[in-house]
């Protein structure tokens, strides 16, 4: 279907599941996500049409004042995943596991279970290979996964700060590599962020799941912003985020403005990504 011709939906009509978003993919049609800390905020976002609510350990950062997301502690994230739960009915709901809450597969289905019985849908995780046998019992014990490749914010002291991955051929290979591993070993979709345009269309084409990008182009199947960024509250932007708030007048506007360029291929343009 052109770009031109498809229009964001107003609120959903029903349930969003892993099902819906393979099914969006399969069928070449762009999905939505928000990271969000809110009831509020929740509730405005599935009424805007948003499949995806991410409640992010970004919220480190974002509500609660670090420098980043590695103080974020599983109380934190467990409260606010309660919150968007009470805010939500239709949209999917996706937990982050905070920094070394996931060091070891029994770990991991711990803390990912205590997340999923606080609301979510399904659990983020950052990491590559490595995370392989987590992803797998993970999902055979039926806790859908997230996987986050790219610039993973809770490795940024590894990094050296929050820096494009995979910009050379042998970092862009490991990313890839990494991606085909994580989607054979079960995980259900796949954030890429920071990575050139031409990688996340690679790895967007080479696996089955779904792929959520921020930073990574177009040519995934999904855009992933967080709401304060939507709405113009960040005070050093990132390159790969949008103002929307600026151009829509109020908040539902702001959100329905980013979910229908979104689907129809307006956002992200070349500013907003990395060669």
């Amino acid at each position: 279907m052109p770009y031109s011709t498809v229009q964001a939906s107003s609120a959903l009509s029903k349930p969003i599941s892993i099902l819906t978003l393979r099914k969006m993919k399969e069928a070449g049609e762009k999905f939505v996500t928000v990271a969000l800390y809110d009831a509020p905020m929740a509730a405005m976002a599935q009424k805007s049409g948003v499949e995806v609510l991410l409640v992010g350990d970004s919220l480190g950062m974002t509500v609660l004042g670090y420098d980043s997301t590695i103080p974020v502690t599983m109380e934190q994230m467990i409260y606010h995943v309660e919150a968007v739960k009470r805010g939500n009915d239709k949209s999917l709901i996706m937990g982050d596991l905070p920094f070394m809450t996931y060091a070891t597969p029994e770990q991991a289905m711990t803390n990912a279970a205590r997340v999923m019985q606080a609301g979510a849908h399904m659990v983020k995780i950052e990491g590559g290979a490595w995370l392989a046998p987590t992803v797998q019992m993970l999902s055979e014990r039926g806790i859908p996964v997230c996987a986050h490749l790219g610039l993973t914010p809770q490795s940024v002291n590894k990094f050296g700060g929050f820096r494009v991955q995979g910009r050379d051929d042998e970092g862009a290979e490991q990313i890839l590599e990494d991606a085909r591993l994580l989607d054979a070993a079960g995980a259900d979709l796949l954030v890429l962020e920071c990575v050139p345009c031409d990688l996340a269309r690679r790895i967007t084409e080479a696996v089955s799941m779904p792929t959520i990008g921020i930073g990574a182009g177009k040519e995934t199947d999904a855009q992933v912003l967080v709401i304060n960024d939507i709405l113009g509250l960040t005070e050093k932007p990132p390159k790969f985020s949008k103002n929307f708030l600026v151009e829509a007048g109020d908040i539902p506007g702001a959100l329905r403005k980013y979910a229908n360029d979104v689907k129809t291929g307006v956002f992200p343009s070349p500013e907003h990504t990395f060669g």
